[in-house]
């Protein structure tokens, strides 16, 4: 592959740097994406009640985004692997663009349906994509913190959406909320496309210094599909009791505050931002932690699976009291501190794949985060499902406890420190 010769010069300050900046770049894209995909359960009770929907229908309207959400993540990967992370990157923001902006607009259950299914298709590449980037454009020593930080942006907009939509909904109501925040997604699709390369080596203001800093870039290989899906497994499955507590956080807290504690709208808002802020700072410290381990111990086992088991022990032991009390400040800074805990989780989990398969670093991170995905499509239902049936919060919260222990029980079956080496085919 040929490259253009890259400039040298004087050291810059880190957040002139070329890498710093595409990393600032992809904190934007994952908040911009958590921002659409988040802003429905705020709406929830508003919109459920202007279009007649029970809790288990609109369980089922927030988990239509995981279908194509997840079953992507298979080969989502591989795209941004054959194809690239910038035009890839692209695409994936035009179609959050739309999808976000016509849910304003929707008359019922399959509209809504349709559009959310449209939102998952957008988004499906753009986490392997971003993480195949990554790859590219920081050295393995930083891994952690570049999804610690990314991931953290991510739960800055959880926290931020409630209040943000809250107050388009007063000034614009529901429907001119999803409008406005659509069309503001642009302006990122429109950064990306100027500042990003595939390959660093191609970018203009690249110099000497960061280069040498950066992994080698090399053909992409073929894929050992089953092979690489095998190895990832475990990873999958941990990924997958994770994000069954996140989709629990995400789709159903201002509901929670709404009904089970009597708050108003803006309230409810207030109490699941707070709630969600604890995810903002787990996912740095996570990534962080994770990182500084590393360095310290050389171990990865210690640096990633530890940390995970270390999390989702955590969450699993601040989301009991929430099923035992009813005392509105002790269930808000359980949650938050369940958040924080379950959060330490996403940085080191998605260095994981990187650490296994460096070389298929997008696929590997795809068929990871099925995992989540999957989740998404039966957390929001399940969860709905169970608030019908038995008309109260405590057993679809013990479903999220149980799975946390399950996690982190399967975590020990995660081998970060060993490289992923696929068998050579035989003539």
């Amino acid at each position: 592959m040929s490259s253009r010769p890259v400039p040298r010069g004087r050291r810059r300050p880190s957040f002139l740097r070329v890498p710093n900046q595409v990393l600032a770049i992809l904190c934007l894209m994952y908040l911009m994406l958590y921002v659409d995909r988040v802003n429905i359960a705020t709406v929830g009770p508003q919109m459920s009640a202007d279009l007649g929907l029970t809790n288990t229908e609109f369980g089922l309207a927030v988990s239509a985004f995981s279908y194509p959400y997840a079953f992507i993540q298979l080969f989502g990967g591989w795209v941004s692997d054959r194809f690239g992370t910038r035009w890839t990157l692209v695409g994936c923001g035009l179609i959050v663009v739309v999808s976000t902006a016509m849910i304003g607009l929707v008359g019922g259950l399959a509209s809504l349906f349709a559009l959310r299914l449209a939102l998952g298709f957008g988004e499906g590449f753009a986490f392997p994509t971003a993480t195949r980037a990554m790859a590219s454009w920081m050295p393995p020593s930083r891994w952690g913190l570049g999804q610690g930080v990314t991931h953290a942006a991510a739960r800055l907009a959880n926290a931020l959406t409630p209040p943000l939509v809250v107050a388009l909904m007063a000034y614009a109501t529901w429907r001119g909320a999803f409008l406005i925040l659509g069309l503001a997604s642009i302006a990122w699709v429109l950064l990306w496309a100027i500042v990003a390369r595939d390959d660093p080596r191609r970018h203009p203001g690249v110099t000497a210094e960061e280069l040498a800093a950066l992994p080698s870039e090399e053909a992409p290989p073929k894929v050992p599909w089953w092979a690489l899906a095998r190895r990832i497994s475990p990873v999958t499955a941990v990924d997958f009791c994770y994000g069954w507590t996140l989709w629990v956080f995400l789709t159903w807290l201002p509901t929670f505050f709404l009904k089970n504690f009597h708050l108003d709208l803006k309230h409810s808002a207030l109490f699941s931002s707070g709630v969600l802020l604890g995810g903002v700072l787990g996912d740095t410290v996570g990534g962080l932690l994770s990182d500084r381990i590393y360095r310290k111990t050389g171990s990865l086992l210690a640096a990633r699976r530890n940390v995970i088991i270390g999390g989702m022990l955590g969450a699993f032991i601040f989301l009991v009291p929430v099923v035992l009390t009813r005392d509105l400040k002790t269930v808000a800074i359980c949650l938050s501190l369940a958040c924080f805990f379950s959060e330490l989780v996403v940085a080191p989990i998605w260095a994981v794949p990187m650490d296994i398969a460096p070389r298929y670093a997008g696929t590997a991170s795809g068929m990871m985060n099925f995992g989540f995905g999957l989740a998404g499509i039966l957390s929001p239902l399940v969860f709905g499902a169970l608030l019908d049936w038995t008309g109260g919060w405590t057993a679809p919260f013990y479903g999220s406890i149980a799975l946390l222990l399950v996690g982190a029980g399967l975590a020990f079956f995660m081998r970060p420190d060993r490289p992923f080496e696929p068998i050579p085919s035989r003539l």
